[in-house]
Order: structure tokens, then sequence, then C-alpha cells
């Protein structure tokens, strides 16, 4: 008896309901929707992660009908989409960094496939993004996001999500956030390369036969490339900043 009480409709439904919270999940938050993870593993996680967390389940509170169920669902997908844009638009802070740094660098053109996120991408950006990867995973966002999953648990009922009006000023700001920030972050590799082009501008005045194809790009890369690495460390707190501070807003949207 106890055990046909377990399957009943309703937990049936409550378990399907979980069950796509951890699928939107996986498909929008970095780390997770890293496109060289096969569909079926990311199922397999979430399946898993839904028996894991079926015990601290509430029951579902919406009435067992076929359209209440797939509002429902969709409802899940859109809050596990939602917490992945939140956290993408933090990440792609140094995406965009890099985009701007390959410009100044003559590297626009060079660019190879993010394994990431699977478009084409310059490589200094492709760089930063790897670099940035592992510092979310030192930082145990994956973690994170399981301890969040707990914590909507009783916020947010299953089949119940609804997108306020605060998320979507706050999507606005975290967008003009991430332009501002890559451009901070990407300005003293900018700088420097401005002022690398002023000094061969003056030498090319006063010395002709200067050749800057030949010497000036070398220099001009040589002194881009270090002023990244000194700042590398800088940009992956920057990162770390961003990330928490997006993250610690989730709680005030669900």
């Amino acid at each position: 008896m106890e055990f046909a009480e377990i399957f009943n409709e309703v937990n049936m439904v409550g378990f399907l309901l979980l069950f796509f919270r951890f699928a939107g999940l996986f498909l929008a938050v970095p780390i997770f929707n890293h496109k060289n993870i096969p569909i079926n593993i990311k199922a397999t996680m979430a399946f898993f992660f839904t028996v894991f967390f079926y015990s601290s389940m509430p029951a579902p509170t919406i009435d067992i009908n076929i359209p209440t169920i797939v509002i429902a669902i969709l409802g899940e997908l859109i809050l596990g989409l939602s917490v992945g844009i939140v956290l993408q638009l933090a990440y792609n802070v140094i995406t965009f960094a890099g985009g701007q740094i390959s410009y100044m660098m003559g590297f626009s053109m060079a660019s190879a496939i993010d394994p990431q996120s699977g478009v084409s991408m310059p490589i200094i950006s492709q760089f930063l993004s790897l670099l940035g990867l592992m510092v979310l995973l030192s930082l145990n966002l994956h973690h994170w996001i399981l301890l969040f999953v707990a914590r909507t648990l009783d916020t947010v009922p299953l089949g119940g999500f609804i997108i306020t009006k605060n998320f979507f000023h706050y999507i606005m700001h975290a967008a003009s956030n991430m332009f501002m920030v890559g451009f901070m972050i990407a300005f003293p590799v900018i700088a420097l390369s401005l002022l690398a082009d002023t000094i061969f501008g003056m030498l090319m005045k006063t010395m002709p036969q200067f050749n800057l194809l030949v010497i000036g790009f070398p220099i001009k890369i040589m002194v881009a490339f270090s002023v990244l690495i000194a700042t590398l460390t800088a940009i992956m707190l920057v990162l770390k900043g961003q990330v928490q501070e997006a993250f610690n807003m989730l709680g005030t949207f669900f």
C-alpha cells in the first residue's frame, strides 16, 4: 500500500516537473551547458538528481490535467533557462573582453570553434572562456546550482514559476553591465595598443623607412600579450565577482 502511494498521480506529476526543472538548468547554466556533453548525459544527470531530490520534493498543488501539466512543464523549463541567462550574461563578460583584445592585437580574423559554445570565436576570447570555466569549477558553481534547486523547492512550488518584472529589469541591467565591465577588462590592452599606434605613427613620420608591418605589429602583439598576462589574475577575479553577484541576485527573483 505504501509503495502504491509513492507512485500515485500527484507524486508522478511532481517527479516529472522536478525533472524538467533540472533539465532546464542543465541546458542553460554555464558548465552544464557545454556542447561536448551529450544530450543523453544531460538527461541522465537530470534524472539522477531528480531521484536524489525526490524525497525532499513538496507535492505539487496544480490541477492534474493535461493542459495544466503542459503549462507547468514550460514554466519549469523557463525557470532553468532564466537562471542560465542570468549566469551566462555574467560569464560572457570575459568573452566580450577577449573579442575587444583580439581586435586590438590584430587577431580578429584568427578565430576557431569554441568547444563550449559551438560557435566561432576569436582565439583570445576562447582562451579566456576556457580559463573562466576552470574558475567556475574552482568556485564549485555546480554545487551552487544544486543548492539553489534545493532552495527553490521551498520558495517556488513545482509548476508555479512566474517571471516577475524585476527579472526583465535585471536582464537589461546585466546586458549593459556586460559591455561596461568587458570594456573595463580590455582597457589596459586597448590603451597600450593605442599608445603603441601613436608611437609607431610618430616614428613613421620621422623615419619613413620604418616598416610597420615587419616591426610594428610583432611589437604590438608582444606588448598586448605582456599586459594580458599581467592582468590575467585581475580578469579572473572580476569574473568571479560578476558570477557571485549574479548568483546572489537569483534569490530575489525565485
